[in-house]
């Protein structure tokens, strides 16, 4: 494997792509009593149509979520979380647009643990009865994100934001798109994407990473499989399909979630710069410590709930803010003005330099949390990156840097909003 120290940090940083494909992360963490194992393929609620045998392939919206509910079902009857849980583990699983993850963080029996990780996510087990059970159990889930104002004005914006692509649509899909998978729909999607070439394994602990590196052998298909290739249909133009949504709900104060699409860069280093281009500009401009959000807050247009980020997934790239307002227009008109302000005039050099200062130290703080770590490693190695480099790449960071990257993603008529108002309004798209 190959070891990587970074004495700034305080961090060592094993990585290794196995035979059989897996990429490996390890971050060893002398000293500590906890482990935690971070297991993911790239296969999210996007990629629903890809090529197979020759042809390309459409599986219903939910297959990605749906497989997650499943895999911890075993052929010999066990539950996989049950027998995680009863050896010391906390284990959990979630699926996003462009990944799905299975984890676990233990103080002890670390190595029987993650063995049981990487054969229960290897092992797909369907059968009819189990199927249509589970179809209710997500059934009702659907049902109740869709009471959900939060899930609502997300699903609802990145409708008005994309035209085609399947992000659009909810990763758990919908009650009439689950009813139509089977054992058969489930077992292909795991031939396809749950294969060693595919996926990453990402490690935090006081673990010996060889260790790690001879279980993953053990336990996984010696061969690689091939890297499937997704469609994500047309491309995107940078404006939204629509500018507005209003949606009415059983909400005491009105909600609003606002963002724009960008083109996603290359994976690699650029993927890794924009990535940090993108989070210091968003925190220069729009942080709890940014004149914006204190001006706001001060008029009593926004509160505590609110939040600025980026959402990388399925060869996209989302700018997303949002919380509760009296007034979700003149929030949506001060955020605009405010990145077009910092594109025409420049950013105060002091405070840029402040919060380059302050985003170093929550990263390294970050660096702590095993969980974020692994999920770190994990999306890097995906991305063609290294997270670890981040630190350095801060280093060459500039002010102009970051006011071109405004100037050229964060400006003009890209915004598209969806709000969510009291019960008693009237709902509307507007183009």
């Amino acid at each position: 494997m190959q070891k990587l120290e970074y004495p700034a940090v305080g961090e060592t940083l094993y990585r290794d792509t196995l035979p059989n494909g897996l990429r490996l992360s390890v971050a060893v963490k002398p000293g500590y009593r906890r482990a935690f194992a971070f297991f993911a393929t790239e296969y999210g609620g996007a990629d629903r149509r890809f090529w197979l045998d020759g042809d390309f392939c459409d599986t219903p919206m939910g297959v990605a979520h749906f497989l997650e509910h499943k895999m911890f079902d075993m052929p010999d009857g066990d539950n996989a979380l049950s027998t995680l849980a009863k050896n010391g583990a906390q284990p959990n699983a979630y699926t996003s647009s462009g990944i799905t993850a299975y984890h676990f963080e233990s103080t002890e029996n670390f190595e029987e643990n993650l063995r049981m990780l990487l054969r229960f996510v290897s092992t797909p087990y369907f059968t009819e009865e189990s199927v249509q059970k589970e179809q209710g159990i997500i059934g009702q889930e659907i049902r109740m994100c869709e009471d959900d104002p939060d899930h609502v004005a997300y699903d609802t914006l990145l409708r008005c934001l994309y035209a085609s692509h399947p992000i659009r649509d909810p990763v758990a899909g919908t009650v009439e798109s689950i009813a139509e998978i089977t054992p058969e729909t489930l077992y292909g999607c795991h031939r396809i994407f749950y294969h060693p070439g595919n996926m990453a394994l990402a490690v935090a602990g006081d673990v010996d990473p060889e260790r790690v590196r001879d279980i993953a052998l053990e336990m996984l298909p010696a061969e690689p499989g091939a890297r499937p290739i997704r469609d994500y249909g047309a491309a995107e133009s940078a404006e939204p399909v629509c500018r507005r949504s209003v949606r009415s709900m059983a909400v005491s104060a009105p909600q609003f979630m606002l963002g724009a699409k960008l083109q996603c860069a290359p994976c690699g280093a650029p993927l890794l710069r924009q990535k940090l281009l993108c989070d210091i500009a968003l925190t220069c401009l729009y942080s709890q410590s940014a004149p914006f959000y204190s001006s706001l807050y001060a008029e009593g247009l926004l509160n505590t709930d609110f939040f600025a980020d980026v959402d990388y997934a399925a060869d996209t790239m989302t700018i997303l803010a949002g919380g509760e307002s009296r007034d979700p227009e003149a929030v949506f008109a001060r955020f605009c003005a405010t990145a077009e302000r910092a594109a025409a005039d420049g950013l105060d050099r002091d405070y840029f330099s402040r919060v380059m200062k302050a985003g170093y130290g929550a990263r390294v703080r970050a660096l702590s949390s095993f969980s974020g770590l692994c999920a770190s490693m994990a999306d890097a190695d995906f991305g063609g990156y290294n997270c670890m480099d981040t630190f350095a790449m801060m280093q060459d960071v500039t002010v102009e840097d970051v006011q071109a990257f405004i100037r050229e993603n964060l400006c003009g008529n890209r915004y598209a909003m969806s709000i969510i108002t009291p019960t008693g309004g009237e709902d509307a798209d507007d183009a």
